[in-house]
Parts: structure tokens; C-alpha cells; sequence
């Protein structure tokens, strides 16, 4: 939104697979949490769950993989964002 200089709704839900922790002060590991003050994300439906991402990400991959939600989908097609009509000046 703010590269292509859009207006954009705050996010209902977010995921979050990071291997930076928080404690370290590492911005990649800021929490969901903190992304809410920025105002990105709503908190009103929140769970965190904390997990290493190496066991994590392919548990989340596996899950969406099988549940083949993605096989009825229409194609999205992100390349037209450069054409020259959603091109930012």
C-alpha cells in the first residue's frame, strides 16, 4: 500500500514465522503486538503462538498443502501490478 501509494484496510489476520526473537531488540522479531501501535494489524481476535521456525513453517506448509483450498482458486496474477496503468509515477 504505501509503495503503490493505496489506501489499504488494517489486516484481520497475520501470521508471523520469524527465526529473530524479541528479546534481542531485533526488528524482525517484533511481535504482532507491536505491529497493532503501527496500526497494520487489529488485535481484537488475537493468538500468539510462539514456535521455533524450523518446525513451525513446515507444519503450516504441510497443513495448507493438503487441505488443497488453493486447487479451485483463480491464478493470481501479481506481475500486474507493474503494468502501466497501476505503475506509480
Amino acid at each position: 500500500a504505501d509503495i503503490l501509494e493505496q489506501p489499504a484496510q488494517m489486516h484481520k489476520y497475520a501470521v508471523q514465522i520469524t527465526v529473530a526473537d524479541e528479546r534481542d531488540g531485533a526488528l524482525s522479531g517484533s511481535t504482532l503486538k507491536e505491529a497493532s501501535s503501527w496500526g497494520k494489524v487489529s488485535t481484537s481476535h488475537e493468538q500468539m503462538v510462539f514456535g521455533e521456525a524450523t518446525i513451525v513453517l513446515p507444519l503450516v506448509a504441510g497443513y495448507a498443502y493438503h487441505k488443497k483450498s488453493w486447487q479451485n482458486r483463480k491464478p493470481l496474477r501479481l506481475s500486474k501490478i507493474f503494468e502501466k496503468e497501476h505503475a506509480v509515477a
